[in-house]
């Protein structure tokens, strides 16, 4: 059955930007709640053994599943969400991504900016992703549960937009809250671990969390 994974921080390490509070409540009941009615709901559907990329891929675009999809979808988000940040993050990406990005936007800043922007225009609950499509990196926002594993791109790294993963510190700030993920917490280092594994052999490429 599926489990809550462990952070790779204490729950107060993320702080000031995301509080010790917060984090209990997102990732301790929103977060938990979610892997809980998934193991329920793949019961129910006989997908017990099958893994969450698989759920999503098969419960995807069919209206009687829904709930499955959008259970584990969300539950598969926050999963790579919570790998996105670090502690003390933000800063230059390492070389690989780096470069990428400057191809892709001509600058790191550019880029930010732009996900920033999009992030930020997103109506309602949803994502922003940085994504690679093909050669380039982009940024893409999805509404709800929707992420990139079903529209044929690799995320690189995730930013949560519903209200629950900001409003216990920011209120209704959200660019307020981007803006301090893109500058302190994006953990740049695992985006370009994404990045490689789309360059080496599919057997040996890093599954998401």
């Amino acid at each position: 059955m599926h489990t809550l994974p462990q952070l790779p921080y204490d729950r107060g390490a993320l702080a000031p930007v995301l509080s010790a509070r917060a984090v209990d409540f997102h990732y301790g009941k929103h977060h938990q709640a979610c892997v809980d009615k998934l193991n329920k709901l793949v019961e129910a559907w006989g997908y017990r053994d099958l893994a969450l990329e698989r759920i999503i891929a098969e419960t995807a675009g069919r209206p009687e599943r829904a709930a499955t999809f959008n259970h584990a979808a969300t539950v598969w988000n926050h999963n790579f969400y919570w790998r996105s940040l670090r502690p003390r993050g933000g800063g230059t990406p390492p070389a690989i991504l780096r470069q990428k990005i400057e191809d892709s936007f001509g600058s790191v800043r550019a880029c930010t900016a732009h996900w920033a922007a999009m992030a930020a225009a997103q109506f309602g609950s949803g994502w922003a992703w940085l994504v690679i499509a093909g050669e380039r990196v982009e940024v893409l926002t999805t509404g709800d549960a929707g992420g990139p594993l079903t529209l044929g791109v690799k995320p690189l790294l995730a930013i949560d937009l519903w209200e629950h993963a900001y409003y216990l510190d920011h209120q209704n700030r959200r660019s307020e809250y981007v803006n301090a993920v893109l500058e302190r917490l994006i953990d740049w280092g695992f985006g370009a671990d994404n990045l490689g594994d789309c360059e080496r052999p599919p057997e040996l490429a890093r599954q998401p969390a």
